[in-house]
């Protein structure tokens, strides 16, 4: 049952990231009122012109690689990043729209518990050559 939830949400996880990452590019939805603080830092991040598309192909190639069960413990490290940023612009500029940031942050969290097999052999420590 659990491994049933978490493939739900995982794919809802993905469609949700990829879907936030095409209208990056697309705009085809509309942009929420946003106050003026919030309107400066969109301002500057659009100063730095390859910001913008970066975050959005990480939030698409994530969010697909997030939906497929073999490559979503990948898909929630491409992501993971992207995440922090979302929870960090909440915490700072709009913390009444945190609560669905803080839902995916968790999804994402989920995913990184349940594959943290898969990212051992990342930290942990090589076996030491004898020495000649």
């Amino acid at each position: 049952m659990k491994s049933k939830v978490l493939t739900v949400l995982s794919v809802l996880f993905g469609l949700f990231m990829v879907n936030s990452g095409l209208n990056k590019f697309l705009h085809y939805m509309p942009m929420p009122e946003m106050s003026a603080d919030v309107m400066a830092v969109f301002g500057a991040y659009m100063t730095v012109e390859w910001l913008m598309p970066l975050v959005a192909l990480a939030e698409i190639v994530g969010g697909i690689l997030f939906a497929v069960p073999k490559t979503r413990a990948l898909g929630a490290v491409v992501v993971f990043p992207v995440m922090v940023g979302i929870l960090a612009h909440h915490l700072y500029y709009d913390l009444p729209g945190i609560v669905v940031g803080l839902v995916l942050f968790a999804i994402n969290v989920w995913v990184l518990v349940e594959y943290r097999d898969r990212y051992l052999p990342m930290v942990r420590a090589p076996r030491s050559e004898p020495a000649l």
